[in-house]
Parts: structure tokens; C-alpha cells; sequence
């Protein structure tokens, strides 16, 4: 347990200081301070000691020298159970600092400019600070540390209590954020210096995550899990999310519903994506989102039993009412209007998530090996219909190269080998993650089949080229009428062969979206 009779408070944010310092003089604490801060507790007429009349030292070199001083740090490091220490103190006139505030140089903010130039971003790199925070969260048992305003409420409560004294227990809690602090600061620093260092790669990538909730198991009811969110992902990143309703997630939940999200946000037309095991099953466009559900469900009912679905668009009322006759175990959207999530409520086990909608996406996609990590920049490459070659004697009209477009975008989030047959902006049937092209082109049509959905004049997608021309029979036996592929196979010639014989559109887009 230790009392505060010293405190420092030298900070960037402000937010809440003033509050924090009352109380601290309130119950007869020294403050030191340095120059703004010191200034904005004068104005507030808080009795405050500036650093360098408490030093006997000036401040100097710009501002760069202010805290780094024997009696600064000699009065958070010193070990107030070691006789050596206490006797160093005194003998240096060095009295006890028992509370750090400190929040430091605002590095990110001014990295977020554009225009910003290296000079600038040197400047703005604290030293005094973390210097400060670091000696005090290293010293946690006699020293409190507080970096986050948001703390500062619960640091008074403590205050309150017991006569003043903390217990080493909270102590410690406020240790482990300090350092977390300044990783988060140093990690910020190091990325901005090597983003250069290669055109698409830095040398080195550090990522500070935290936890953000305990999953309810892994992949399987055995394995243990946790969500880390990283705070320098896009807004419209699904570790965004706003957990509104239902039981608590599982891995599977939230894996599943990435690709939902990424997959239902590459959309402007409201639209619907129903995922099962990472795939989507049933993904629709439509004039109103009730309908999007309508045609996203129609294509795969069987396997939309149990899935995750996600909206582009707010949630209505009439779109609830629909999804209420389904077992659905996540449902994501920008929004729920109040009517929709009264419907849901009645849901207990259902959860409900808001994401923020927007077309940014992370720069890079992480997967995980034994003993290390594989990065590659995202696949957000967007086609352009218009550019794609025509390699069938056949022409594609407008409408049906609407509908390849439709196709080629939902062909990027169904996993390797993938074959999409879709009509009018709607699913009709999906073939995912199979080791030959000819055995996802069958089960799509099956898919369609057990649905009861015609193929015929279909539009279908194919993620990668086809090797042989028998999976342009088998689609043809279906009834499709238009193929889009990336083309660049050695038999491209047959291919574009068994295309015309069955009077089929191919265009070749010369780009593959495999998906692992």
C-alpha cells in the first residue's frame, strides 16, 4: 500500500486534469508540473511547483530537456524499502514522486497529416515521457502511474478509499497499461520510420493487439480463444463491431463473419451475403434490402440453416419479420432501426452486431504458419467489365455483363476452387473450396438444383481459369449462357472451343481471385 504526498503531471491531453488535480490538491498533495500543463493548473488556480524551479534546473534545447533530471527520476526510482536508496535520497535532497501523470508527444495525430515531413515527426517523438512513464511503471510498488484520462475517475475512487492508500494490486494493473502505453507509442514510431523501407513491405512490423473478449471456445467446443483487436484498423473493419444483442461469440462466428462483411460492403446496390463456414451461400442484390434477404436465402436455404448474414444497409422492420423464420446465429449491419431490433430481442440467443459501412479495407491479409506469418496485400482489386476481352464468337449484352460483374465480385469471397452461378444480381448456386474445378462446377448445380432453381441462361464466374474445357460442358448441360473466367490456361484454345460450340459468352478477365 502506498500514500500519495507528491504527484508529477505532465501531459498532452488534457481531457479530465483539471478534476484530477483538484482532488489531488484537495487532499494536500505537492504538484509539479511542466509548462502548459502547469499553466492550465495556475488558470484553474491549483497551487502547482513547475519542474525546473523544483530542479533548480532549466528547461532547454527547445524543450527537449525538461524532466530528465536526478531529482526527477531519482524520486520515482528510488526503492522506498531499500535503505541504500532512502539514503541516497536524502543525502541528494531527492524527495519521493509517489503519482506520475503523464500522456505523451501526440505522434500519430501529427503523423495523420499528409503534408507532414520527417523534421516535423522527429519532433513530435516524446522522450521525457515515456522516460517518466517507464521509471514509474517499473517502480509500481511505491509509485502509481496513470496514461489514460479515462483512468483517472476510477484512480480518484481509489483515492477516496481506505485514507488515501493503494493497494498493490491496482498498482500493478496501472504498471501493466503504462507500459502498454509506450509499446503502443514506440510501435507507432518504429512503423511511421520504416514504411519506406520497402515499396510494399517494411523491414519490420510490430503490432501491438489487445485483448478485446474471450471467445466462448475456438474452431471446436476444446479449443480456447480470444478476440485481439488492432486500434489502427479502418472504421469499417469488422473488429469495429458493436456487439447489441445475444449470447456471446464464438471463433467460428466471427471468422464467418468477416468474409460476410467484406463481402456484403464490396456491394452499392442493398444487398444481402448469407456465409456458412467462411463461404457464402447465398448472396443477392435487389431494389430494397427485404428483397436482397429474400434472394440471398432463396439460393441455399439448406445451408443458410445456422449461418451468419450481413446487411449494407440498416435493418427494417420488414427485413426482421423475414430473417425471425430462419435460424440465423449472427446478424450484421450498419444499423437496426428500433422496430427491427424490438423483433430480435425476442431472440435471446441471436447476436447482433453493427459495423460502420465504407469501402476502406485493411492494406494487408494475415495468415498464420507454424512459427511464423504470411502477408500479402488484400485482393481489392476492382474490375472493370468494360476492359475484360471478349473471347466467344458470341457478344454479351448489357444486362449480362451486369450480371458477370455481379458473379465475378461475389467469386472473390467463396474459398478456392470457385464457381458462381448467379441471374439478374442473385445467387443461384455456389461451389467452394474443392480440389478440381469440374467437381465445384457440379456441386453448384446441385446447390441450384436441391433449391429448385433454374440455370437456365445463367451467369456463371469461375475464380481461376478453367484447365479443361469439361467444366464449360458440365455448366453448359445446366443451361448457363454466359462464362467470366480469368482465361490463361495452356488449353484456353479448347475451352473457348467447348464456349462456342454450346453457343456460350466468355469474356476472360486476365485476373484470378484464389481464395484460401
Amino acid at each position: 500500500m502506498i500514500k500519495i504526498k507528491r504527484a508529477l503531471i505532465s501531459v498532452s491531453d488534457k481531457k479530465n486534469v483539471v478534476e484530477l488535480a483538484s482532488l489531488l490538491a484537495s487532499k494536500d498533495i505537492e504538484i509539479l508540473s511542466t509548462g502548459g500543463t502547469a499553466k492550465l493548473l495556475r488558470k484553474n488556480k491549483i497551487p502547482v511547483i513547475e519542474v525546473e524551479e523544483y530542479t533548480n534546473f532549466p528547461e532547454m534545447l527547445g524543450g527537449r530537456v525538461k524532466t530528465l533530471h536526478p531529482k526527477i527520476h531519482g524520486g520515482i526510482l528510488g526503492i522506498r524499502e531499500d535503505k541504500d536508496h532512502i539514503k541516497t535520497m536524502q543525502e541528494n535532497d531527492i524527495p519521493p514522486i509517489d503519482l506520475v501523470v503523464v500522456n505523451l508527444y501526440p505522434f500519430e495525430k501529427t503523423i495523420e497529416n499528409p503534408h507532414c515531413r520527417l523534421e516535423e515527426a522527429i519532433e513530435n517523438i516524446d522522450i521525457g515521457g515515456p522516460t517518466m512513464i517507464r521509471a514509474a511503471a517499473k517502480n509500481y510498488t511505491s509509485v502509481a502511474v496513470l496514461t489514460n484520462p479515462d483512468d483517472y475517475n476510477l484512480f480518484a475512487e481509489k483515492l477516496k478509499d481506505k485514507n488515501g492508500l493503494l493497494g498493490k494490486d491496482f498498482l500493478f494493473d496501472l504498471s501493466k497499461k503504462a507500459f502498454l502505453h509506450t509499446a503502443e507509442y514506440d510501435a507507432a514510431i518504429s512503423a511511421y520510420l520504416h514504411k519506406d523501407s520497402d515499396k510494399n513491405f517494411p523491414k519490420f512490423k510490430i503490432q501491438v493487439l489487445r485483448k478485446e473478449l474471450d471467445m466462448r471456445y475456438g474452431e471446436n467446443p476444446h479449443q480456447k480463444a480470444a478476440f485481439y483487436y488492432d486500434k489502427n484498423v479502418p472504421n469499417a473493419s469488422l473488429s469495429n463491431f458493436s456487439h447489441l444483442h445475444g449470447k456471446e461469440l464464438s471463433f467460428n462466428n466471427l471468422n464467418d463473419a468477416n468474409n460476410a462483411w467484406e463481402c456484403v460492403k464490396s456491394f452499392n446496390q442493398p444487398t444481402c451475403v448469407i456465409v456458412k463456414h467462411a463461404n457464402p451461400c447465398g448472396v443477392c442484390s435487389a431494389s430494397t434490402i427485404d428483397n436482397a434477404y429474400l434472394g440471398a436465402f432463396a439460393t441455399d436455404p439448406t445451408s443458410a440453416f445456422g449461418g451468419i448474414i450481413a446487411f449494407n444497409r440498416e435493418i427494417n422492420e420488414a427485413t426482421a419479420l423475414l430473417v425471425m423464420n430462419q435460424f440465423v446465429e449472427v446478424i450484421i449491419a450498419p444499423s437496426f432501426s428500433d422496430e427491427a431490433m424490438q423483433i430480435f430481442k425476442k431472440k435471446d440467443n441471436v447476436r447482433l452486431l453493427t459495423v460502420p459501412i465504407g469501402p476502406e479495407n485493411d492494406l494487408y491479409d494475415y495468415k498464420k504458419i507454424a512459427g511464423g506469418w504470411l502477408v500479402q496485400t488484400i485482393d481489392d482489386h476492382k474490375l472493370d467489365i468494360n476492359e475484360c476481352e471478349v473471347v466467344s464468337k458470341l457478344k454479351p449484352t448489357k444486362k449480362q455483363l451486369e450480371d458477370m460483374l455481379f458473379a465475378w465480385k461475389v467469386t472473390q469471397f467463396v474459398k478456392s476452387n470457385a464457381i458462381v452461378f448467379c441471374n439478374k444480381g442473385q445467387t443461384l448456386g455456389v461451389g467452394a473450396g474443392q480440389m478440381s474445378r469440374i467437381d465445384s462446377t457440379k456441386i453448384a448445380g446441385i446447390k441450384a438444383q436441391n433449391a429448385g432453381l433454374s440455370l437456365v441462361n445463367s451467369i456463371v464466374a469461375s475464380d481461376a481459369f478453367f484447365p479443361f474445357r469439361d467444366g464449360v460442358d458440365q455448366l453448359a448441360k445446366y443451361g448457363a449462357k454466359c462464362v467470366i473466367q480469368p482465361g490463361g490456361s495452356l488449353r484456353d484454345k479448347e475451352v473457348i472451343e467447348a464456349a462456342d460450340e454450346h453457343g456460350l459468352v466468355m469474356i476472360f478477365t486476365k485476373i484470378r481471385h484464389f481464395k484460401h
